[in-house]
């Protein structure tokens, strides 16, 4: 049997009877995403791929990136003000905006401050009814941010208007409260399923105030939306959107040449060139702000030495990951933030590639016949386009130095789920792209010791860098800032938590059909304002 043409012909019926559901007449919208969602509340996730299925379309939050920038703009807060000694942040919320109308909740009222309240407060209090609403139920970013040490309070000072009390400065306040898990949720609709005990269906079955409102999921197949017919922003130009889940990227192309599809993230480096030469697509590309990195789990010997870590930086051949798996779409990273970013310091020198060095290291750190497990991603990500290939790589790497390697992988939210875990094994694949443009949300989140146990994938928790970033949170200086944060990115090369891989340019095919689209430099795929010529 031929699983790849069986692969696609099925995937095709999949998106054939959905458009065939969605009425003949209606202009849709196909996606072909890379990956399924972990659910649909984006405040419980930090995946892109989750954001891309319920963040973007489904919700708005209090302010927002402007499209193809990091420039924040209004959003559901009509305008902001911030008291003098940066602790009060007061929000006049926007009046009029409705939230979705489904076939399984019609709102009685209109956002208000009631769901502000309820959106943070479900995420700040432990004693809050909502705080654990299903089972597993963490606030990863919000907790690897620091918002629970950050939030003294909220207050409701009327219908439409909020503040936000702090318990000290935080320089890039509102940026956070432009990214996915400050998405507003409605405080009716919990009510409603708190009534009915079914808590657990605010994370499958989502109301939110976007352009697009929640029609159904095929589990691993496909998404549905609607385009909402009452937003605040106005009506979409497409009538639905649909979400064709198709983790294999040659099948994705496939089913964009043929139409199937009108839009795909992620093409394989090696289809690049002959994406570029099909007259009947368009192909957008940019710098991503982003990195890939190989994350030591710094709690589990010996990966608890720094000089073991080192060690092991210094066996991997990153030309040969960049070669064989960017294939000329990336540049080796030696930072944990991107050349972009502002901060990024240029004056560290990368862990070169060096076995016998690698090998006196371990030797001297007292470790032979090392056995350990790589974490390869299932999916691809715009920092590691294939993370089977980068761990095969890396496997030969350490085998040059002694250590065996074993490979293993999960489903992408298992393997997201897993590799939180602190008494997980070995190293992950992972990586990271910027969600509001400031170097605070690599380096805190993904290294601060708020973030142990789940957005930090190392474990890892050292006293000097912490209390850099804690630091450069709380200055309003840019330039102060920036020597905190260069400072914290040698004690993260000294220290050496990861394996820091590659930085990756993001291609994006689409039909030249399609109109509106803007690449976003932080990943995420919108598609409010998107058009396809019928």
């Amino acid at each position: 049997m031929n699983f790849q043409k069986t692969l696609k012909a099925s995937l095709l019926g999949v998106s054939l009877a959905v458009i065939a559901a969605t009425g003949a007449s209606a202009k849709n919208l196909v996606y072909c995403s890379e990956g399924s969602p972990e659910g649909f509340d984006a405040a419980l996730y930090t995946a892109g791929t989750t954001f891309d299925a319920s963040s973007k379309p489904i919700y708005n939050r209090l302010v927002e990136f402007k499209r193809g920038t990091t420039e924040v703009l209004p959003g559901l807060a009509e305008s902001w003000e911030v008291s003098e000694d940066g602790l009060e942040y007061t929000f006049k919320l926007r009046q009029g905006v409705k939230f979705h109308t489904t076939s399984f909740f019609t709102p009685t009222r209109e956002f208000n401050a009631d769901d502000v309240i309820f959106t943070f407060e479900r995420q700040l209090k432990k004693d809050h009814p909502w705080h654990e609403y299903t089972a597993g139920t963490a606030w990863e970013y919000f907790d690897g941010m620091s918002m629970p040490d950050l939030i003294k309070e909220i207050v409701r000072v009327d219908d439409y208007t909020v503040k936000f009390v702090l318990n000290r400065p935080e320089a890039p306040m509102i940026a956070n409260l432009a990214m996915d898990f400050a998405s507003v949720v409605s405080a009716e609709y919990a009510a409603q399923l708190e009534a009915a005990g079914s808590k657990e269906q605010l994370n499958q079955q989502p109301v939110g105030t976007g352009p697009f409102s929640f029609v159904g999921y095929q589990k691993d197949a496909v998404i549905r939306y609607a385009a909402n017919p009452d937003y605040w922003g106005g009506k979409q130009p497409v009538d639905n959107l649909i979400f064709a889940i198709t983790p294999d990227a040659a099948v994705r192309l496939q089913k964009l040449k043929a139409g199937e599809c009108h839009v795909m993230p992620y093409p394989a480096p090696a289809d690049i060139a002959d994406i570029k030469a099909d007259g009947n697509l368009t192909l957008m590309e940019q710098q991503g702000l982003n990195v890939g990195y190989l994350a030591y789990n710094t709690k589990q010997a010996p990966f608890d030495k720094p000089e073991v870590r080192k060690a092991l930086n210094h066996a991997i051949n990153k030309q040969a990951i960049l070669d064989a798996v960017f294939q000329g779409s990336g540049q080796a990273a030696k930072n944990p933030i991107p050349p972009t970013m502002w901060s990024y310091n240029d004056a560290v020198e990368d862990d070169d590639y060096n076995p016998e060095l690698a090998k006196e290291m371990l030797a001297a750190a007292g470790v032979s016949d090392l056995s350990m497990k790589i974490w390869a991603m299932p999916v691809q990500r715009p920092y590691n386009p294939n993370a089977r290939r980068m761990a095969e790589v890396m496997q030969a790497d350490f085998a040059n130095v002694g250590v065996n390697v074993e490979i293993v992988s999960y489903e992408w939210g298992e393997y997201l789920s897993r590799s939180k875990d602190e008494n997980r094994d070995g190293a992950v694949l992972l990586g990271w792209t910027g969600d509001n443009g400031d170097p605070d949300n690599f380096l805190a989140v993904l290294l601060g010791c708020d973030g142990v146990g789940g957005s930090n994938r190392a474990q890892w928790c050292n006293e000097e860098f912490d209390a850099l970033i804690k630091k450069a949170k709380t200055v309003t200086s840019k330039e102060e800032r920036t020597k905190l944060y260069e400072e914290a990115q040698v004690v993260f090369k000294e220290q050496a938590p990861w394996a820091t891989i590659a930085h990756s340019v993001v291609f994006m095919p689409m039909s030249s059909k399609v109109s509106g689209y803007v690449m976003d430099p932080l990943g995420g795929h919108w598609f409010d304002g998107v058009d396809i010529a019928e």
